[in-house]
């Protein structure tokens, strides 16, 4: 359980994998959704560097609104043969999308800013995770495309936690394949609230 902080906590994001995140390591937090036209990706060679640019993007549209505390702000992202794997139109281009993950591994990429207000303090990182999902047939693509548990989600999947049956972690974080890696996010919040 997250210990009382000494200052708000705000969570840029409509993101319910992201509050479900927060609330279950017991943090008291407010949403306020950044509402960006997110980058398609075009000029970016790289995945680190996207997921860091649009992250900060999310916090500058937040951080002038929040007199003090601290905005959290992130970006998750896929990425296959050098190049990015997002957010599924519809139902169509999800399956597109799992077709095309279905029987490799990947990296999912997450990259967070948190802005400290009012003294404007920034705190950067990205973290990478390699992801396998197995090979999936018509029947299995259109079944999981029925469980509409790729809506608004980098790659077109929410793992499940725990014996997922499609997509294991073989490297890296679950919570950052979920949308938000947590385990370094306690820590630098433990650093800003001792600093």
């Amino acid at each position: 359980m997250a210990e009382k902080l000494p200052f708000r906590l705000i969570l840029a994001s409509a993101s319910p994998a992201r509050r479900y995140l927060l609330s279950r390591a017991g943090y008291d937090f407010e949403t306020l959704p950044a509402n960006i036209e997110e980058p398609d990706g075009k000029g970016f060679h790289d995945p680190r560097s996207l997921v860091e640019h649009i992250a900060w993007l999310k916090a500058v549209a937040v951080a002038p609104k929040v007199p003090e505390g601290i905005v959290i702000a992130a970006d998750t992202l896929g990425w296959l043969y050098g190049e990015p794997i997002g957010k599924p139109a519809d139902a169509t281009d999800a399956a597109r999308i799992i077709r095309k993950l279905a029987g490799t591994q990947h990296e999912l990429w997450t990259g967070v800013c948190l802005w400290r207000r009012p003294d404007d303090l920034q705190v950067a990182w990205q973290e990478v995770s390699r992801v396998s999902m197995k090979a999936m047939t018509d029947a299995e693509v259109q079944a999981y495309l029925e469980t509409r548990t790729w809506e608004g989600c980098s790659g077109a999947y929410a793992i499940q936690q725990a014996d997922d049956p499609y997509v294991r972690v073989v490297e890296g974080s679950v919570s950052n394949v979920i949308g938000l890696p947590m385990e370094t996010l306690e820590r630098v919040i433990g650093w800003l609230a001792r600093s």
